[in-house]
C-alpha cells in the first residue's frame, strides 16, 4: 500500500512524454480531476489552506495538510503529489513529514527552498525569502534518506525566479538539489510571459526532469512544453478552486437577488450527481449484499 501509488507515478514519469496534474483542496475535487482523466492530483497548499478560509502562509499544521492529502488519496486510483511548502520546519520536520505522507500512500511530495514561514509565491509584495542553500540541501538529503520505498518521489521546488534572484541562481540551486538526491526540479515563476521559464528550461542541463506550474503564463500550452523537452510534469495548481469560487459567488448573488432558489436550477448539478460522486450507488449495493 505504501509504495503502490509511487510505483504508478514512477512508471508514468518513465513512459509518458508529459504528465499533467491538477490541484485539489479536498477529496471531492480530487475525484473530479480523476474522472476527467488527468494523470495525478496535486494536493495544493493554497487549496487546502483556502478550504480553512486562511492564508497560504504556513498557518495550518502539517497534520491538517496530511489529512487533506490522505482523504484525496483514499477515494482515487491515480497518484497524489503533496505540496508540502517548505517541509514544515527544518530537516527533522521534513523527516517526520516524509514518514507520515509515505505511510498515507502519497506518491510524492514537493518542498520549496524558501524560509519558514512562507508567503504564497504569487502574492503581490509577499515575503519571498530564500533559505540558505546548505539548509535546503540538507532537507532534500533528509527526505531521501527518510523514505522507505525507493519509488517515493521528492520534488525540489526552486523559488529563485520568484524571489527575483535570476536564472543563474536558479540553475545553481537546482543543480545542488539534484546532487542532494531530488528526483525532479519544480521551477516556479510569477512572470506574465513564459520567456523566463523557457529560458531556464533551455539552459537546464541537469539529470532530473523539470516540473512547470504555468499559473501566470497560461499561454504556454502542453504541446509547446513537450517541444521544449526536459519537462516531464505540468501542474494546473489552482484553476478548479478559482472557478468554484466564482460559480458559488454568482449562485449566492442570484439567490439574494431573486429572493429564493427558483431561478438557479441551471447553475447547479442535480443532487443525484452529488450522490454518484459520493459513491452512494456502491454503498446501496453493499447494503443489499450485507445488511439483512
Amino acid at each position: 500500500m505504501t509504495s503502490q501509488k509511487s510505483k504508478i507515478l514512477r512508471k508514468l514519469i518513465a513512459e509518458k512524454q508529459l504528465l499533467v496534474g491538477v490541484g485539489a483542496g479536498d477529496a471531492l475535487g480530487a475525484k473530479l480531476i480523476e474522472r476527467v482523466g488527468f494523470d495525478f492530483v496535486w494536493s495544493s497548499s493554497l487549496g487546502v489552506s483556502a478550504s480553512y478560509g486562511l492564508p497560504d502562509a504556513s498557518l495550518i499544521s502539517m497534520k491538517q495538510y496530511l489529512e487533506a492529502a490522505r482523504s484525496m488519496n483514499e477515494v482515487i486510483d491515480i497518484p497524489v503529489i503533496a505540496d508540502c511548502d517548505t517541509g514544515y520546519g527544518n530537516a527533522n520536520n521534513v523527516i517526520y513529514a516524509v514518514k507520515l505522507f509515505e505511510e498515507a500512500g502519497i506518491a510524492g511530495i514537493s518542498i520549496e527552498d524558501k524560509k519558514f514561514p512562507k508567503d504564497n509565491s504569487l502574492l503581490a509584495s509577499g515575503r519571498q525569502e530564500l533559505a540558505p542553500l546548505e539548509e535546503f540541501v540538507g532537507k532534500i538529503m533528509a527526505a531521501k534518506d527518510a523514505q522507505i520505498s525507493k519509488d517515493f518521489v521528492v520534488i525540489a521546488r526552486v523559488e529563485a525566479l520568484i524571489a527575483g534572484w535570476g536564472e543563474e541562481e536558479a540553475l545553481s540551486r537546482a543543480h545542488c538539489y539534484v546532487e542532494a538526491g531530488a528526483d525532479c526540479i519544480l521551477i516556479h515563476s510569477k512572470s506574465k510571459a513564459p520567456d523566463e521559464i523557457v529560458g531556464f528550461v533551455r539552459s537546464w542541463d541537469g539529470q532530473a526532469p523539470l516540473v512547470l506550474v504555468p499559473t501566470t503564463y497560461p499561454q504556454l500550452t502542453e504541446e509547446e512544453i513537450k517541444d521544449l523537452g526536459k519537462v516531464k510534469i505540468v501542474i494546473y495548481a489552482n484553476q478548479p478552486m478559482r472557478a468554484g469560487i466564482k460559480a458559488q459567488e454568482l449562485l449566492l448573488e442570484e439567490i439574494k437577488k431573486a429572493g429564493g432558489i427558483h431561478t438557479i436550477e441551471a447553475m447547479m448539478v442535480p443532487v443525484s450527481h452529488v450522490f454518484e460522486l459520493q459513491g452512494v450507488p456502491e454503498m446501496k449495493d453493499k447494503e443489499k449484499k450485507y445488511i439483512y
